[in-house]
C-alpha cells in the first residue's frame, strides 16, 4: 500500500561485519591519514553522514540497496522516490556500542585504537596493468550500532514494506562503508 500521510519511524542498524572506512577527501591527489579516514563529529565521535545512509537508499550511480535488489526500471523508480521522499536524522548518525557512543583515542603503534575497537587494515589491491596500490583503512569491529529516525513523507511509489524490504536486504547484499557487501552488513529492525 503506497504511504499516503507522513511516516516517522526510529530505525536501529546492528553491524553483523565490521565496517571499513576510507573517506573520500575531495580530489585524487590529497592523500589521509588513517585518522583522517573516518568521519568525526564535533565531540570527536565516530559518526556515519546521513548523506552516506541515503546514498545506500537511493544512488544510482553506485552500489545501492535498490540497485542490489530491483530490476533497472523499478530501481530507478525507487531510488528517485526514496530520495526525495526520505528524510534521517541526526545528522550525522554517532556510531554506538553497547549503548554508548564511540570515541576514538588514536592507534598504538600496532595500528590498534582500544578504546574505539578501531584497526588498521592494510591491503595492497591492483590497479589496472598490475600495479600495486597499497592502502591503510580502519575497520571498526563489532558490535557497533546506528540509531536514528526516519520521516517518509507521502509516495505513490513507496511503501513501508519496499523501504523495510530495502534496509533489510540491502543490509546483508550491500552494507555500508568501504568494500560494501563484504564489510559494513547490518540488520535492520524499525522502534
Amino acid at each position: 500500500m503506497p504511504i499516503k500521510k507522513t511516516v516517522k519511524k526510529h530505525v536501529i542498524l546492528t553491524g553483523r561485519t565490521e565496517i571499513l572506512f576510507d573517506r573520500y577527501s575531495g580530489d585524487k591527489t590529497t592523500k589521509l591519514t588513517p585518522e583522517q579516514k573516518v568521519y568525526l563529529g564535533s565531540r570527536g565521535e565516530l559518526v556515519l553522514p546521513a548523506l552516506n545512509l541515503l546514498s545506500f537508499l537511493s544512488a544510482q550511480n553506485t552500489r545501492s540497496a535498490p540497485k542490489a535488489i530491483y530490476e533497472p526500471k523499478k530501481y530507478k523508480q525507487i531510488c528517485y522516490a526514496l530520495g526525495s521522499s526520505v528524510e534521517i536524522h541526526p545528522d550525522p548518525i554517532p556510531f554506538e556500542r553497547d549503548g554508548e557512543i564511540i570515541i576514538p583515542a588514536g592507534y598504538d603503534e600496532d595500528g590498534w585504537d582500544d578504546n574505539a575497537k578501531l584497526r588498521l587494515r592494510r591491503d595492497t589491491p591492483r590497479l589496472p596493468g598490475g600495479i600495486p596500490n597499497e592502502t591503510t583503512r580502519p575497520m571498526l569491529s563489532l558490535p557497533w550500532g546506528l540509531e536514528f529516525d526516519l520521516t517518509i513523507f507521502p509516495d505513490e511509489d513507496l511503501s513501508m514494506e519496499m523501504i523495510e524490504n530495502v534496509f533489510t536486504i540491502g543490509g546483508l547484499k550491500v552494507g555500508l562503508g568501504t568494500f560494501r557487501g563484504v564489510y559494513g552488513k547490518f540488520d535492520f529492525a524499525w522502534k
